[in-house]
């Protein structure tokens, strides 16, 4: 028997099992039937894309896995800047995502940011929030939205071209500078922190959004600025009532040099050896030095300049009080201009320039 089986024909038995059997034969779907089913039959749940939002013709989506994200270090979708998760995505011209809060937005502008926002309600953004292109480059959008979110974003060290930019790009979406750019707040002193090497265009930049707080620090480093270099484009740029107080700042600073220099040392009683006429010659000596400084007043001039200018007069003195009287002189003239403002001063409506000479002292 084992013999027989061996010598079975294997086609017969793979006939029995590739042929249906009687009254089991398969059926093909009704998606693949040419005839309509059955009233009433239903069909199972077939997969959708997602709706794209209206105001986003960007897939955040890829097909291909090598294409390159760029997501913000510091608006992603896990960031918790509030309790609340991000349902906005801004993307910007060089494509960096951007996740933050609508509502957070159109608390900030007073133009919907642009007519941006809100967006339409019958919009459904789904899970990443909806993508609405942003028409500025990501170093100004972040500046921007930093100061929204009242962050600090010293750490990305903006360019000072960046930090002006992103001012005229919160001008257009209807954010006031004004309120983003006060005393101790992080783009106030991000901004300052460029006074040193740009401080004519911060100086410009405050007189153009009337950034009182800000032109007077800046003003404290355009002391040593020539004044008659200014261009036509950079006076416009400032406008009369901040130029006004630039050059207020100058000629005060020249006149309270000059009103400082006019005392000399006090005399002391005659002696046997130093009289009166001995002392006037200690006074002509400190005329002529005075002079000096006078008649070129510049002013940043420095005390260590006055100092140095002055204090070989004693050399050639030979009484010791009038040596003592040079040196208190001195010290005092070293202590009033140390204390001569050295930025803007509030003028009011009527200061005229003689009033404000004689408040520089």
């Amino acid at each position: 028997m084992a013999g027989d089986v061996e010598t079975l024909d294997w086609d017969l038995i793979f006939q029995f099992v590739s042929d249906p059997l009687e009254g089991s034969a398969i059926e093909k779907p009704w998606t693949e039937r040419t005839e309509p089913p059955p009233f009433g039959t239903t069909f199972g749940q077939v997969p959708t894309p997602p709706e794209s939002c209206a105001s986003s013709p960007v897939d955040i989506s890829s097909d291909d896995d090598d294409t390159p994200v760029f997501v913000s270090t510091t608006f992603f979708p896990s960031a918790q800047l509030q309790v609340l998760p991000p349902d906005l995505v801004l993307l910007s011209s060089d494509s960096v995502f951007f996740y933050v809060h609508q509502h957070v937005l159109l608390a900030a502008s007073d133009n919907g940011f642009n007519s941006l926002l809100p967006l339409s309600p019958i919009t459904d953004p789904g899970f990443v929030g909806c993508v609405v292109p942003f028409p500025e480059p990501s170093a100004e959008l972040n500046i921007v939205l930093h100061a929204i979110y009242n962050i600090s974003c010293a750490h990305y060290s903006p360019s000072f071209d960046s930090l002006v930019s992103a001012l005229a790009v919160m001008n257009v979406y209807g954010i006031s500078v004004k309120k983003y750019i006060t005393r101790f707040a992080p783009l106030y002193n991000l901004l300052l922190f460029h006074a040193p090497l740009y401080p004519l265009e911060l100086y410009a930049l405050a007189a153009s959004y009337d950034l009182y707080d800000l032109a007077v620090p800046a003003s404290s480093h355009l002391l040593s600025f020539p004044l008659a270099s200014l261009t036509d484009e950079m006076v416009d740029r400032i406008g009369p009532r901040y130029l006004k107080r630039l050059f207020f700042l100058h000629f005060g600073r020249s006149d309270a040099l000059r009103r400082l220099l006019l005392p000399p040392p006090y005399s002391h009683p005659p002696t046997v050896t130093c009289n009166f006429t001995e002392q006037k010659k200690m006074t002509r000596a400190w005329a002529l030095a005075s002079a000096y400084f006078a008649w070129d007043a510049r002013p940043d001039l420095s005390t260590s300049s006055m100092e140095s200018a002055l204090a070989p007069l004693a050399e050639e003195v030979s009484c010791e009080q009038c040596k003592l009287a040079l040196q208190e002189r001195l010290k005092t003239l070293i202590v009033q201009w140390s204390v001569v403002k050295v930025y803007l001063y509030t003028l009011v409506s009527g200061f005229t320039l003689k009033k404000f000479f004689q408040r520089t002292i």
